[in-house]
Formats: C-alpha cells, sequence, structure tokens
C-alpha cells in the first residue's frame, strides 16, 4: 500500500487552511509533516506527496524551502507521485502568478518525480506563470485576494482528480 504526505509550513495561515480542507477531504490516511521541520529522511519516506507551495514576493518560494531544495536537487524521485498546491494573487503579481508552484515542479520532474494535478487556467486573470502550459497550470494555484470564493470547489474538484492516480 502506498504511503501518502502532506508537506506545507504549519505557520502560514492561507497554505495551511488549504491543506486541512485537502485533509478532511481526503480519503485514507494523509500524514500530515511540517515543511519547516522536514527531515531529508521524511521527505524520501512516502510514495506520494502533496506540496504546499505559495509564491512569495516576486515570484519566489517560500523561504522555509530553503533547507530542503539543495537536498532535493540530490534525491532520486523515480516512482514517487507529487502534486503541488499553491497560492497567488493573480491582481497584484499577475507577471509571476504562482511561479513557485512551477518552480517545484520542475525541480521534482529534473529528479525523476512524476507530477499530477493540473487545472485549467481559463478563470484566471495574469500576464504569466512559471505554473502556466498550454492553458493549463502545473497544479493547484488559489487566490485568496482575488477568487476566494473559488477556493472549496477548486480544491474539491482537484482533491478528486488527484486522488485516482495516488495509489
Amino acid at each position: 500500500m502506498s504511503k501518502t504526505g502532506i508537506f506545507y509550513s504549519f505557520n502560514t495561515h492561507k497554505t495551511a487552511q488549504v491543506a486541512k480542507k485537502i485533509k478532511e477531504l481526503w480519503e485514507g490516511d494523509l500524514d500530515e509533516v511540517n515543511a519547516e521541520k522536514a527531515s531529508d529522511e521524511q521527505l524520501m519516506a512516502y510514495d506520494n506527496y502533496l506540496l504546499g507551495v505559495p509564491t512569495w514576493w516576486d515570484g519566489e518560494l517560500p523561504n522555509y524551502w530553503d533547507e530542503l531544495v539543495p537536498a532535493m536537487e540530490d534525491m532520486d524521485f523515480k516512482g514517487k507521485t507529487f502534486a503541488i498546491f499553491g497560492n497567488g494573487d493573480q491582481k497584484k503579481y499577475g507577471d509571476n502568478f504562482g511561479d513557485a508552484v512551477g518552480i517545484m515542479a520542475k525541480l521534482i520532474t529534473q529528479q525523476g518525480g512524476k507530477v499530477i494535478g493540473e487545472t485549467d487556467a481559463d478563470d484566471y486573470e495574469f500576464e504569466k506563470s512559471r505554473a502556466y502550459a498550454d492553458g493549463k497550470f502545473i497544479g493547484l494555484i488559489l487566490d485568496f485576494e482575488n477568487q476566494a470564493n473559488k477556493n472549496n470547489t477548486r480544491i474539491k474538484t482537484w482533491i478528486k482528480q488527484i486522488a485516482k492516480k495516488m495509489v
């Protein structure tokens, strides 16, 4: 049986809110791991991963991922499946909306991991995103500032999609 973990910062408000909603909707076991304190061993202990990666400032990964990213660059993720969710502000940061999701997805695929959980980008207004390709986002990107009323529906739809692929 595969093991699934959800990695996010327990000290973030919005990302933690999304993670709690995901955990509530998830059918089956889902281990919560604080990304701020996660070890290399914890990162390799799972078959399936849900990663909470909000975009900070001008398209950067949150600084709490700084400890894990160098280690991740040396890990072999072959046979592991990842789904990435994050937050962004499409109006204020429209030129790098959700970039952190794209940065993380690139790192994972370079290390042999499989990234699932594409979502339609039709209902967003942004200039560009490192998480965008062919009309879709690589993962789930939520906008609490401008479209908070759509978050629950987007999360539910995304969970149904990825849960089928994480067995």
